[in-house]
């Protein structure tokens, strides 16, 4: 027993590694959310078209800038995600967008055709204005309520070639000043003539000069008749451009003074064009300057050569 060889059972021990926890898997999320996100910006670059490439980049480039130098409100912005600027991308499906003033300007159409319905039954109830209804036009335009007030061949508004209001005009117009200051709205004056001409042509007092006198003429007749001064937005002298009968530009009704009861929209076009025309104080003081020179060149004979209105037996 002693000869036979020990046995030796030698056991190795196995070690483990430690345990390395979940750390890898943050770094991958964050890999692949990095990846989602740089194809993403990819896709939507290659959807925007290559001429808003600039603006894009300029957004990007000075943000800071456009908030100091105040861009657009969030309100104000088209975007569905509040804050944010309006999209570059061109949308093919847009949403109909209702102007926020439609609801105004509705009411205010009603308003004139309620004015119009009044004027209406004011003319066949008023023994005055009643035997000089033929030479009474009322009308809805794309401006607002036109009033146009006409000649008839033996009955003239204005004494010939002048702009002196003849009296059953200025009963007329009398007639129809108080009922403008009823609503807000303002009113434009326009005066027309036929196509006769002056003798001189338009070379001193015309048919352009004649029909702005008697426009003014008309509105001095209303404010007279109890219309308030600043009713009045513009008035225009038209000579014979726009004729009632384009056929016969020499016919009677041609000759008419037309006010217009301004809807909105077309104060606000007014009103844009007259802020648009304003001149900063330098070139005020420019423009003074340059028409004194000018009446000083002219002289007085210039000036009363104008209202030397040749004699005529048809306006």
């Amino acid at each position: 027993m002693s000869d036979a060889p020990r046995i030796v059972i030698r056991r190795k021990r196995r070690e483990h590694a430690a345990h390395h926890g979940g750390a890898w898997k943050i770094a991958y999320a964050d890999y692949v959310t990095a990846m989602m996100a740089f194809f993403l910006v990819m896709w939507l670059v290659a959807l925007i078209p290559r001429e808003s490439l600039g603006e894009m980049a300029e957004y990007f480039r000075m943000p800071l800038m456009d908030a100091i130098r105040g861009g657009e409100r969030t309100n104000d912005s088209k975007s569905i995600i509040p804050g944010q600027s309006p999209s570059v991308i061109p949308n093919k499906n847009p949403l109909p967008v209702r102007p926020a003033n439609q609801e105004n300007d509705q009411r205010d159409t009603q308003r004139l055709q309620d004015l119009k319905t009044q004027l209406e039954a004011l003319i066949d109830t008023d023994p005055v204005l009643r035997q000089f209804r033929p030479q009474l036009l009322l009308d809805m335009t794309p401006e607002g309520l036109r009033i146009q007030i006409v000649d008839q061949q033996n009955r003239p508004m204005f004494q010939i070639g002048s702009a002196v209001v003849q009296p059953y005009m200025r009963t007329i117009l009398r007639e129809l000043g108080p009922l403008f200051n009823q609503i807000s709205n303002s009113v434009t004056i326009s005066g027309h003539t036929d196509a006769q001409q002056y003798a001189r042509g338009e070379r001193a007092y015309s048919n352009w000069e004649l029909s702005a006198d008697r426009a003014n003429a008309a509105r001095q007749e209303l404010v007279a008749g109890g219309m308030q001064e600043g009713k009045v937005k513009r008035i225009l002298g038209l000579a014979s451009t726009v004729n009632l009968i384009k056929d016969d530009p020499n016919a009677a009704v041609n000759r008419r003074i037309s006010l217009v009861v301004l809807n909105q929209r077309t104060e606000r076009r007014i009103d844009q064009e007259n802020a648009t025309g304003n001149l900063s104080v330098d070139a005020q003081g420019n423009v003074a300057e340059a028409v004194e020179n000018s009446m000083g060149a002219s002289g007085s004979e210039a000036v009363t050569g104008a209202r030397s209105p040749e004699s005529n037996q048809t306006r």
